[in-house]
């Protein structure tokens, strides 16, 4: 049996040569090498004729003759052994002879070599040794940086537990890192943060899932007993997990064997664990630092901190964008072997019959060198895996000392802690990426030294380049996460990007300046008119206050007394023309004619109404007139009140009676005789009264008729016409006075306030540049420039307080008034002065006559003495003026018709003087001179 060698493939070989047997095996393409083998056998006749004496026929016979006797026609079983998944070895019957043959032998010398390699690496003393979980044959390229970067990302499975232990952290072991009763030095620097969050404060709680899908809360103690006992399940469950994802070719039992010496040779031969050190231990730190890291970030997201989601989104952002071209480049480092090798041996190995094909079609020395070939590519191919295992021994040294470093702690000790689990997964996937682009030379390298070593130079050379372009794009990656930090760049923070809909479209008017902002599904517009901006304003606010609501109500307490007033006027004519027509009735009796039927009618009734005041007078002690008013100021009632916020607010309540044609009866009015009356009164009697009322005040020609055409009748007529009209004003005039008080109080409660600002409209820009424009700078200037521009506005007096001594009512002013006209015409006001100072005593509160007078007299006299100053001041300013202007013509001094400063005085003059001057200045030198050698002589 010829033995294959495989890689993580033996599959994909097995499928490969049963194809390959398939094909051999069957009749089309025995009928393939029929139409070869003719075509073949009739192109070396053709050159055999051409060229007898080359013997091409011949050759070509050989060839064909020994190719298919020796490499097709022969069948052998082949032995495909797995090198990484430990399983049983692969038996494939029939194949052809040639195939296994080049296949196993090449196959055979590789995996010696690697095999050699490896056992000779394993032996090495020190750290220079590689342990056997490492090696390439076993788990391919640098196996350690992979285990540590997916035990870096290990979180618990199971969501309660993690949810508890996430709870437990924020509630319990963080106030301990606050508070100082766990150091936090220790615990970030620590390689087994577990035992040390043993000892929380019981004090703090914690809520803990019960096992039924509740919650309990319960001591932080209790919490961590809870943890702790639920923790090495998890565990096992997670190292299940990461069994099967590192060791994908072998059998669950198989990986669950093996992975507990593979992580911890990963973390011991790279210096992060020491050889007590289990793999329990290293998956637990690795969960717990995740879950810390979880933790903090979701408590920013408990709390409603926007700024430190924001941080933790950008720094993840941040770490995966820096990180995410050395994982995609660290990825082919992890498929080279099991991807880009293998594919390429499964092609070799099925492209097999073709090459025979090929091979029909030559003869000589071109099948010779056309095999040679085929054995050549097959002899490439294996050349990997040795070249592999040197790569990966040089990248797990590497990385050892590499990891080590980012492991350091201080003091010499390397552990896995929060402080240096992030540069320890930074230098995994780096240095693993580093190693993925190596692997993309060894094609190159083994291709050379199959080519005896002609272009090994240009191949690492190329692989020098693609490792210098790996690490520009990674260091532009590097340095555009770390600079921006996912959401954040230089000079520009954007928190909140803006979003545009497509339905909205906005368009500026041309003329107004005004954008106008639609939405095209709804038609929904909105305006935004042109404005001034700057930090002033002028704003004119108008608002409902509470002296408006005060002012509202004392204007419905007016109008009710109004009303009371006229209702009570119109039941007294009311009543008095009802006896006074009762009594003409009597004196003149019936008439004839077409106004006799009406007269009666009205007779009748008004003798009706009459005989029941009359009964009612006599029961009650009331006069018959007292009766009819009552009467008809109890007929059809109306309640009218003021609800809502205006009965909350108005300091009166504002309830009554309207009447239909009778007066109104509030409760505080209502006497005692005339409960009696309507008491005594049926609800009969008082429709009567009501209908009578009701056809007086729609008719009244009905009741002139009655009254007649004398002096009482009209004054009795009239003076119910005018009381009627008075009642329909006042009843008129209290709707519109409670309405409009009922508005102002719900105004008052809505807070409505209506304000422009006349600064911001386009048309006062010159008003907002005088407002913006500082003559002054100081707060007391701006304060008195803009007291100034609400003056000039100020249309409505201000209100005053109820203890001033302003008139009250337009009455106290006509008084005043008259007061004052009176005075003048009778010439008792001669001084206006003194008048004004009269009224101002009146005012409350008002200073005294000697306070007024001697604060005049200081200020009289303080301003006395500062104008004799500054007239003093500029009389003196004017004489050194004067003095200056003299000194300055005495100088001669003037202009030229060029504007030019020229002087009268002639510097020919002074030269002469000088001129004089000088020799009996030289002759007192000489002397001076003379004298001083003599003394020295002497």
């Amino acid at each position: 049996m010829w033995e294959v060698y495989a890689y993580q493939n033996n599959d994909s070989l097995f499928g490969v040569l049963n194809a390959i047997v398939a094909i051999c095996g069957s009749g089309s393409y025995a009928s393939a090498l029929g139409v070869v083998a003719f075509c073949g056998f009739f192109a070396a006749l053709a050159a055999y004729a051409i060229a007898p004496q080359k013997l091409h026929g011949w050759y070509w016979l050989a060839s064909i003759t020994l190719v298919f006797s020796v490499l097709l026609v022969p069948k052998v079983t082949v032995g495909i052994v797995d090198k990484t998944g430990g399983s049983a070895v692969t038996v494939v019957d029939n194949v052809p002879f040639g195939l296994a043959v080049f296949g196993s032998l090449s196959s055979t010398v590789g995996n010696t070599l690697t095999e050699l390699y490896e056992t000779a690496m394993q032996v090495l003393p020190g750290a220079a040794g590689l342990p056997s979980e490492l090696a390439y044959q076993k788990n391919g390229l640098v196996f350690g940086n992979r285990m540590i970067r997916e035990t870096s990302r290990i979180v618990f499975q199971n969501p309660s537990f993690r949810t508890d232990l996430i709870n437990f952290i924020n509630n319990c072991t963080m106030y301990d890192l606050a508070s100082g009763a766990l150091e936090p030095e220790v615990f970030a620097a620590s390689g087994d943060i577990w035992p040390l969050m043993a000892s929380p404060n019981p004090a703090r709680f914690t809520p803990v899932s019960d096992g039924a899908g509740g919650m309990a809360v319960a001591p932080c103690t209790e919490a961590y007993t809870n943890l702790n006992s639920r923790l090495p399940a998890q565990l096992s469950r997670v190292q299940a997990m990461l069994s099967s994802r590192m060791n994908p070719t072998l059998s669950g039992p198989a990986a669950a064997a093996v992975i507990a010496g593979q992580i911890q040779q990963a973390y011991i031969k790279n210096g992060i664990a020491d050889a007590v050190a289990s793999a329990a231990d290293i998956i637990r730190q690795n969960a717990l630092i995740n879950a810390v890291n979880d933790a903090s970030l979701l408590a920013g997201q408990k709390i409603n901190d926007p700024a430190s989601m924001l941080l933790a989104v950008g720094r993840a952002q941040a770490v995966a964008q820096t990180n995410a071209a050395w994982i995609n480049n660290g990825k082919v480092a992890e498929q080279a072997l099991p991807v880009i090798r293998n594919t390429v041996e499964a092609l070799a190995y099925a492209i097999f019959p073709i090459v025979v094909l090929l091979l029909m079609l030559t003869g000589g020395r071109e099948t010779a060198v056309a095999l040679k070939n085929y054995v050549s590519l097959l002899i490439w191919i294996q050349l990997w895996p040795p070249l592999y295992a040197i790569l990966n021994y040089m990248a797990m040294v590497y990385a050892a000392k590499d990891l080590a470093a980012a492991a350091s702690v201080g003091g010499g000790a390397t552990a896995l802690s929060l402080l240096t689990a992030p540069s320890i997964y930074s230098n995994a996937i780096s240095g693993e990426a580093v190693v993925g682009y190596m692997t993309m030379s060894i094609p190159m390298i083994a291709w050379a030294a199959l080519k005896r070593m002609e272009t090994l130079g240009s191949a690492l050379v190329s692989g020098a380049h693609s490792l210098q372009s790996m690490l520009t794009s990674t260091s532009s990656a590097a340095a555009t996460g770390n600079v921006s930090m996912g959401n954040t760049s230089m000079d520009q923070v954007n928190l909140a990007p803006a979003r545009s809909s497509a339905f909205f479209g906005s368009r500026q008017n041309d003329g107004s300046g005004t954008t106008y902002t639609s939405n095209v599904l709804s038609g929904l517009t909105a305006a935004k008119a042109l404005a001034n901006e700057g930090p002033v304003s002028r704003i004119v606010d108008a608002k409902i206050s509470q002296q408006h609501v005060e002012a509202s109500s004392r204007s419905v307490a007016s109008a009710q007394a109004e009303s009371v007033a006229a209702s009570n006027e119109k039941a007294a004519a009311l009543s008095n023309a009802l006896v006074s027509a009762n009594a003409r009735i009597r004196a003149h009796g019936r008439t004839e004619g077409s106004s006799v039927s009406s007269d009666e009618s009205v007779g009748e009734r008004i003798g009706e109404l009459v005989q029941i005041a009359k009964s009612v007078a006599a029961t009650t002690g009331a006069s018959e007139q007292q009766v009819a008013s009552v009467a008809f100021g109890g007929a059809s009632h109306v309640g009218v009140g003021v609800g809502g916020a205006m009965k909350s607010l108005s300091p009166f309540d504002v309830g009554g009676q309207i009447f239909g044609e009778g007066r109104k009866h509030y409760s505080s009015l209502i006497q005692k005789q005339d409960q009696l009356i309507n008491n005594a009164l049926s609800s009969e009697d008082k429709a009567k009264f009501k209908a009578f009322s009701d056809t007086v005040s729609r008719n009244k020609n009905s009741l002139l008729s009655v009254l007649g055409e004398n002096r009482d009748g009209k004054e009795i007529a009239a003076r119910l016409t005018e009381s009627l009209s008075r009642s329909e004003r006042a009843d008129a005039s209290l709707r519109k006075q409670l309405e409009f008080s009922e508005s102002v109080a719900d105004a008052f409660q809505r807070g409505e306030t209506v304000s422009k600002d006349l600064a911001k409209d386009p048309q006062n820009v010159s008003l907002f540049e005088q407002l913006l424009r500082s003559e002054k700078v100081g707060s007391a200037a701006e304060l008195v420039k803009l007291e100034s521009f609400l003056g000039n506005v100020a249309r409505v007096p201000a209100p005053v307080s109820k203890s001033s001594r302003l008139p009250s009512s337009f009455d106290e002013v006509s008084s005043d008034y008259r007061e004052a006209k009176s005075a003048l015409d009778r010439g008792a006001i001669s001084n206006l002065t003194t008048t004004a100072e009269a009224y101002r005593n009146r005012v409350k509160d008002a200073p005294g006559e000697d306070t007024r007078s001697s604060a005049a007299g200081e200020s009289s006299t303080r301003g006395d003495a500062i104008r004799k100053e500054i007239d003093q001041n500029a009389t003196n300013l004017k004489a050194k003026a004067k003095e200056h202007e003299q000194r300055f013509e005495a100088e001669q001094v003037g202009r030229t018709k060029d504007n030019h400063v020229s002087t009268e005085r002639s510097l020919f003059n002074s030269v002469n003087e000088q001129v004089k001057d000088d020799p009996d200045i030289v002759s007192i030198k000489l002397k001076d001179l003379i004298e001083k050698i003599e003394t020295k002589w002497k």
